[in-house]
């Protein structure tokens, strides 16, 4: 089943299970994906469906920082709700250490050898990683092994 098909599964569950808040969440993924596919005049596999559910994630986490910031814990709340069921459609995230290991066998694959060579290999890892690691922290980490 896809992700799509998943969507669209869990949100006749959640009307009918009367799971308002769960619902809501669902159509918003499901109008960011057709806003997608309508501006883009194609019809989403579940690689570009992540690609949504990552910045859906991103603009949580940027809007919970901001409402933290600005003393407005009720709205922060209502975001790590949200965050909190998109994070259900994700994969399941990988650890340092399996990042580590990526990492390494990219270098391997790529021949990276120094700073000047990041982008190479940020060009191979993030194909591979979306998802299923948080690309601030690959980033970092690549930097950290190309450093010396």
């Amino acid at each position: 089943m896809s992700l799509k098909q998943q969507l669209t599964e869990d949100m006749k569950t959640a009307m009918k299970a009367g799971e308002k808040d769960r619902l809501g969440v669902i159509r918003l993924i499901n109008a960011a994906i057709k806003q997608r596919e309508v501006d883009e005049r194609i019809a989403l596999d579940d690689a570009a469906v992540l690609a949504v559910l990552e910045k859906m994630v991103k603009q949580r986490k940027d809007s919970v920082s901001q409402y933290e910031g600005a003393g407005r814990e009720d709205l922060a709340a209502i975001e790590r709700a949200e965050l909190a069921i998109i994070d259900t459609y994700l994969p399941a995230k990988l650890d340092e250490a399996a990042i580590a290991a990526a990492i390494d066998a990219a270098i391997a694959q790529t021949g990276a050898a120094g700073p000047a060579d990041m982008g190479k290999l940020m060009g191979v890892l993030k194909p591979q990683l979306a998802g299923q690691a948080d690309m601030g922290l690959v980033s970092k980490l690549v930097k950290q092994k190309l450093a010396g």
